[in-house]
């Protein structure tokens, strides 16, 4: 696979891995040092990667909840060993859009930082 099909795959554990709340496939997506930040509802969090994923496996699954599927790859720009991905994704009836920085390591793509950013409840 080329950098950019590894990138879309380790980006498919990450959607899957949150709309099932399947944690060892969205852990397989993140460095274990990645770091998750943004806003939510005026609180700036900024937190270990565990965090997020201890989170998504103890609420129930958007699948088993009868979500939708809707998440997406807005864009994907690579220079050498870094890529950047603009995703946009439904969770829990919020919009998020996420900008994940990805690294290549010896073993594949990792997501090292995911910076959010959703709509208010009621616009979403």
């Amino acid at each position: 696979m080329d950098d950019e099909q590894q990138i879309r795959a380790i980006i498919d554990d990450y959607f899957h891995g949150m709309y099932r709340s399947d944690t060892t496939r969205l852990s397989r997506a993140f460095h274990t040092d990645a770091r998750i930040n943004g806003w939510d509802e005026g609180k700036l969090i900024d937190a270990p990667i565990a965090k997020f994923i201890d989170f998504i496996g103890g609420v129930s699954a958007p699948a088993d909840d009868g979500e939708a599927f809707d998440m997406e790859i807005i864009s994907i720009d690579i220079a050498d060993s870094a890529a950047a991905v603009k995703v946009k994704d439904l969770y829990k009836g919020l919009r998020f859009t996420d900008f994940l920085t990805l690294l290549r390591f010896d073993n594949g793509w990792r997501i090292v930082n995911k910076t959010f950013a959703h709509l208010p409840r009621e616009k979403a």
